[in-house]
């Protein structure tokens, strides 16, 4: 049972961050107009009245995401350690990959506060990163511990270094939009307008919201073929 539980675990999980770039690819091919991630959020490719053609295929991928996401959890939750309690890492990725199918699958109009879908976005973000950061950690300091014989202050160092890697995309969109506001107060939001103005590339909210999607795929794709448990 635990082979089939994990060999589940590993499936789902390696289905979703390939059903979700299936569907950005998708919705990115059908765009009305030319789509450039550098300066495009990925809210472009979401929305019914941005991308007519396209919004169900990244919508689609969002959401089939978050379900395997949540899959791939619960699929390895019977592995924790200690019966009857749940790490705070299984718990921020349940959260995480359930405010993501929830903000693609649920209308503006449904959503009691404003803003909402920004909301479960921004929550879905910060819970995947706190829960793979912990997972990261968790994982790497059990295996140099375990099987490279490392000593413990040294297997918690190289950790927690690998653990920042899947927070670092999320801090430098932050202080790269920081940075926007304050010394360029008069620029719009991030478009295809910065590309014109020749904004650098490093100040792009959109281009580290893309590269963040892309290092947490390759934390999960990394992680669920360990034999770690949750």
């Amino acid at each position: 049972m635990r082979a089939y539980g994990r060999g589940l675990s590993c499936a789902t999980a390696l289905l979703g961050v390939f059903v979700f770039w299936f569907g950005m690819v998708m919705a990115g091919r059908r765009y009305p107009s030319e789509y450039d991630w550098r300066y495009m959020t990925m809210s472009n490719l979401v929305f019914p009245d941005r991308n007519p053609a396209g919004h169900l295929w990244a919508s689609a991928g969002i959401v089939l995401c978050g379900l395997c996401g949540l899959c791939w959890v619960l699929a390895r939750d019977w592995n924790q350690d200690g019966a009857g309690k749940s790490p705070i890492r299984i718990s921020a990725l349940r959260l995480g990959f359930f405010c993501m199918a929830v903000c693609a699958v649920l209308p503006e109009r449904l959503l009691p506060v404003p803003k909402g879908h920004e909301i479960l976005a921004l929550m879905a973000f910060f819970n995947l990163c706190l829960g793979l950061m912990q997972l990261t950690f968790h994982t790497v300091k059990r295996y140099l511990l375990l099987r490279a014989r490392s000593s413990r202050g040294g297997a918690r160092l190289y950790a927690s270094l690998l653990a920042g890697g899947a927070l670092s995309p999320i801090l430098l969109a932050s202080f790269a939009q920081g940075y926007v506001s304050y010394a360029f107060p008069e620029l719009p939001w991030v478009s295809l307008s910065w590309r014109a103005l020749g904004v650098p590339l490093y100040l792009s909210f959109a281009f580290w919201e893309w590269v963040a999607c892309v290092v947490l795929s390759v934390y999960i794709a990394t992680l669920t073929l360990t034999d770690t448990p949750l």
